[in-house]
């Protein structure tokens, strides 16, 4: 049996799609601080292409993560959600293509968590793949001067089990039909080490890409499309 989604949404309103939910993780591990979490909260309220940004900041923490996006998923119904992670060592943006039913975690959560070979989601199909316009990202991101490549898959830690479960619930909850999402991860902050982005050229790319991901006409798949084994 799949494990449900926790969330259960209201219908959705008819032109109430407006919103983009963009969100970061806390400050985790040997970090002192998390770029994602300072790129939500700069793009907080700002208006893209036409629609609000709400941007949120969401513990390192299995499971706990999944309990705050479902509230900020019922509480804005958006029609784009791009979630943000840290991965330190990358220079560029990474654009994350498939999310796995999978956690394995090198080191313990923020409430020293450490999952060990087992699935996001029981039941859950293997994979499902970002339905976020991944390539006509990468070059309209690329065109604005920001470093970016594309990953094939987010890891095994929280940013995967976050992931993971976004693309769950846009595939199963009815109330998120039509809304898109997927995951980016940042690389630190100039003062965290090497590799590195300034913040401003972070925020400027995830702009960028957001922009090109509501102005899109298709997504990379026209539902989060899942992989089955």
């Amino acid at each position: 049996m799949v494990t449900p989604p926790t969330t259960s949404l209201p219908p959705m309103k008819t032109g109430a799609r407006d919103t983009v939910l963009v969100t970061g993780f806390d400050a985790f591990g040997t970090h002192a601080m998390n770029p994602s979490a300072l790129v939500a909260q700069t793009l907080h309220q700002r208006q893209i292409a036409g629609c609000r940004v709400i941007g949120a900041e969401l513990p390192t923490v299995f499971g706990l993560c999944l309990e705050r996006l479902d509230s900020l998923l019922a509480r804005h119904q958006p029609l784009l959600v791009v979630g943000l992670g840290l991965a330190a060592g990358c220079a560029a943006l990474q654009l994350e293509r498939v999310a796995l039913n999978r956690e394995d975690a090198r080191i313990p959560d923020n409430q020293g968590a450490q999952p060990q070979d087992r699935p996001v989601i029981p039941g859950a199909p293997a994979a499902y793949l970002s339905s976020l316009p991944i390539d006509a990202m990468l070059r309209s991101m690329s065109a604005a001067g920001v470093p970016v490549q594309t990953s094939q898959n987010a890891g095994a830690f929280v940013c995967n089990h976050l992931f993971f479960g976004l693309m769950h619930r846009l595939a199963s909850v009815p109330a998120l039909h039509g809304t898109r999402g997927g995951f980016i991860h940042l690389p630190q902050l100039p003062d965290q080490g090497s590799p590195h982005m300034p913040l401003a050229q972070m925020v400027h790319g995830i702009r960028t890409g957001i922009r090109c991901a509501l102005a899109a006409s298709t997504a990379l798949v026209q539902q989060p499309g899942n992989i089955e084994t």
